[in-house]
């Protein structure tokens, strides 16, 4: 099997990413980045949004995937710019164009402005890329890896592809396309109760916490939360109920390895479980771009994982930016 890279969400790190390739020993050959020993990057999804150099990370996902040096899954803010700017039968657009779905994806649209063909061809292409990977010795997901849901996905869409039927189903809430996508790229989560609500550290509100999906037998609410924001403590010693427990889910001891982001990690990276690892340790909040170099061990090592610190060049003066990025000469897809 050839040497797998696991990377981490990207959010428009660009710079960040190409330090990361070339500490890994990739090169920039043309406009793709390949390793001279054959090995293959994968990316967890999340290469847009919030970043200031989106365009450029994605080119640079975009001409390894296509080049066959790179894979990519998508993470929740690829599904969520398809549905941002795919319509449902009505004419509506699946995700609403509320105030806070604007704020997530407008850098996005900002920097491809200018560019409306490419993102509308980037667009496309989310469309081609799979949900999940399920390889022979290890699995990807953007969030979490559902045992009995993914195996029924699987057996009805083999390569876990969507196509344009099941996006639009996917944004009906309860149906079987949106649980599979809300698994894979948002994970497993619970509700605060009677109408709590808490302020997270990306300033967004929220009524819901987000939860691991590798405990086994957990018994508070505190065992299975999986965020950078704690609870009050009254919730955190709050013993999970039956309901509760059937929002979660367990991804067993015995599994293949499982390599996944979303979660905002922070610190140094760790492996969670010898089977385990989360990539995200919060790049685009000055945090760091995280790799873990695959090489078959059905025991995950911590010695693996590889990292580049986000520095403040990262974010040039807004009008330096927009120089740069007309400047710099793109293969357009």
């Amino acid at each position: 099997m050839p040497g797998y890279d696991l990377i981490g969400d990207v959010h428009g790190c660009g710079n960040t990413l190409r330090r990361l390739l070339e500490l890994l020993g990739y090169r920039r050959q043309g406009d793709v980045w390949r390793h001279p020993e054959g090995r293959m990057a994968v990316f967890v999804g999340d290469i847009v949004d919030r970043g200031p150099r989106i365009r450029q990370a994605l080119h640079d996902v975009y001409a390894m995937v296509e080049a066959g040096t790179a894979l990519l899954v998508l993470g929740n803010h690829e599904y969520n710019a398809l549905a941002y700017c795919t319509l449902n039968e009505q004419g509506q657009p699946l995700r609403e164009h509320n105030a806070r779905h604007q704020r997530v994806i407008q850098e996005t649209l900002d920097q491809f402005a200018a560019y409306p063909r490419e993102w509308r061809n980037f667009l496309d292409w989310f469309m081609t890329l799979p949900l999940a990977l399920d390889l022979e010795s290890l699995r990807v997901v953007h969030a979490c890896w559902d045992l009995p849901l993914m195996q029924a996905f699987l057996q009805r869409y083999p390569d876990a592809r969507m196509d344009a039927d099941f996006l639009q189903a996917s944004a009906r809430p309860g149906s079987f396309e949106f649980r599979v996508v809300d698994r894979c790229t948002r994970g497993t989560w619970l509700h605060l109760p009677d109408g709590r609500t808490q302020k997270s550290g990306d300033g967004f509100v929220r009524d819901r916490f987000r939860t691991s999906f590798w405990v086994d037998q957990p018994r508070t609410w505190a065992d299975v939360l999986f965020q950078p924001d704690r609870l009050a403590p009254d919730l955190e010693s709050r013993t999970l109920s039956a309901a509760d427990a059937g929002n979660l889910c367990y991804y067993g001891v015995n599994e293949k390895p499982l390599f996944f982001g979303h979660y905002w990690c922070q610190g140094f990276p760790s492996v969670i479980r010898p089977n385990l690892a989360c990539l995200d340790y919060s790049a685009v909040k000055y945090g760091r771009l995280v790799a873990y170099r695959f090489d078959g061990e059905s025991r995950l090592d911590a010695g693996r994982f590889v990292w580049v610190e986000v520095q403040r060049d990262e974010y040039p003066p807004l009008d330096e930016l927009r120089a740069e990025m007309t400047a710099e000469k793109i293969q357009k897809i």
